[in-house]
């Protein structure tokens, strides 16, 4: 009798938290579907309405921040994968002089916040002139200390006797690493490229202090603009602005929901 009660009990304390978190998207859907007099009073009967999501598309270019968000966070995600996987491979399989500090030293950068660096990267892109650039606002997140040791983790996992076997063959190094390392190690790349999609897709200090322009800003930035006090306070269409913006990520994770959690679950195995 205890033990139902015990797990009554946390199943009703973890859906109370549940919905506690879940409180501002319920508040952004409602806001977003009903007209701007029901943004902020709550009526059963209120009339539904799509007209926000048409107004926050024609006061802003949300067209060009969605294209530069894709190309943004898809470019940083690619160099990402091919430097990650080239520096963990070499820290996991080659022994050279000096390979345990520089490993060292990659996970020191883990400690190291982005923000803390943001005026030293600032003077960096301006002397090469990247300033206002998508090449700017993915340039300092390519060469990733958390990708490297997650892949150099993976990968020295995998069996010596695969490399040997592979080499036999008359197969390069890239050529193992792209028939034997990279099928392998397929689910910590899915969960990697996860966590880098979503953070950059979600990145906000960087690319407004970078960006400039229409042509450069991405979705965060754009979304800033368009919400500022300037261009008035509607909240059902700031909350139908920020839901357009948020919208792939969450369906993305609704369809994909049982694989985002296996790639981690073998991701952390491994």
């Amino acid at each position: 009798m205890l033990n139902r009660l015990g797990e009554f009990a946390s199943t009703v304390i973890a859906w109370l938290f549940g919905l506690i978190w879940a409180l501002p998207l319920l508040y952004a859907i409602w806001a977003a579907v009903h007209p701007s007099a029901f943004a902020t009073r709550f009526d059963l009967l209120a009339p539904l309405t799509l007209q926000n999501f048409g107004r926050a598309w024609a006061a802003a270019p949300f067209a060009r921040y969605f294209l530069n968000t894709a190309l943004l966070v898809l470019g940083v995600m690619a160099a990402q994968f091919v430097i990650c996987t080239l520096a963990a491979f070499g820290l996991a399989r080659w022994k050279f002089f000096g390979s345990g500090v520089l490993f060292a030293l990659i996970l020191v950068q883990l400690m190291v916040t982005p923000d803390v660096l943001i005026m030293e990267n600032y003077r960096t892109l301006q002397k090469l002139g990247l300033i206002d650039t998508l090449t700017g606002v993915g340039l300092p997140y390519v060469a990733s200390a958390f990708g490297i040791f997650l892949l150099r983790q993976s990968f020295k996992s995998i069996p010596k006797e695969l490399d040997d076997a592979a080499r036999m063959e008359g197969a390069s190094t890239l050529q193992t690493i792209r028939r034997v390392y990279l099928p392998l190690a397929r689910p910590v790349y899915v969960a990697y490229g996860l966590v880098s999609v979503s953070y950059h897709w979600n990145n906000f200090l960087w690319p407004l202090i970078v960006t400039n322009s229409v042509e450069t800003r991405p979705l965060t930035v754009g979304l800033q603009v368009f919400a500022s006090v300037d261009q008035g306070i509607d909240w059902s269409v700031i909350c139908a602005a920020a839901l357009m913006t948020s919208a792939p990520l969450m369906i993305a994770f609704l369809l994909f929901q049982r694989a985002f959690i296996q790639s981690f679950l073998r991701a952390g195995i491994r």
